[in-house]
């Protein structure tokens, strides 16, 4: 088993240690998506859940509620994606650690 068995059973510890240590960062990130100008804003952590929701009271219109729903899964997906953005961003220090 050798020095090659200890040198990987190192940087699997290695890899472990960053992966806590990126989960834990994840864990603390806060995302803002925002739809129709700033008229809906949702705030998602990093594990997707909603912190806060903020409606602005002139997109209220109790004959579109449809209008605002849309606006809701916007904002959503707005915020989904900068979420999915920061994830990856921290990725490639992962993935050169794995095939590197």
């Amino acid at each position: 088993m050798g020095t090659g068995f200890a040198k990987k059973k190192k940087q699997a510890k290695l890899i472990q240690d960053q992966i806590a240590r990126m989960q834990s960062a994840m864990q603390n990130t806060e995302v803002t998506g925002t739809a129709g100008s700033g008229l809906v804003t949702i705030v998602l952590d990093g594990q997707h859940q909603i912190k806060s929701l903020k409606i602005k009271p002139e997109c209220v219109d109790k004959d579109d509620v449809e209008g605002l729903e849309v606006l809701i899964k916007a904002a959503f997906s707005d915020a989904e994606k900068k979420l999915a953005e920061s994830q990856s961003k921290n990725m490639p220090n992962l993935n050169q650690n794995l095939f590197g």
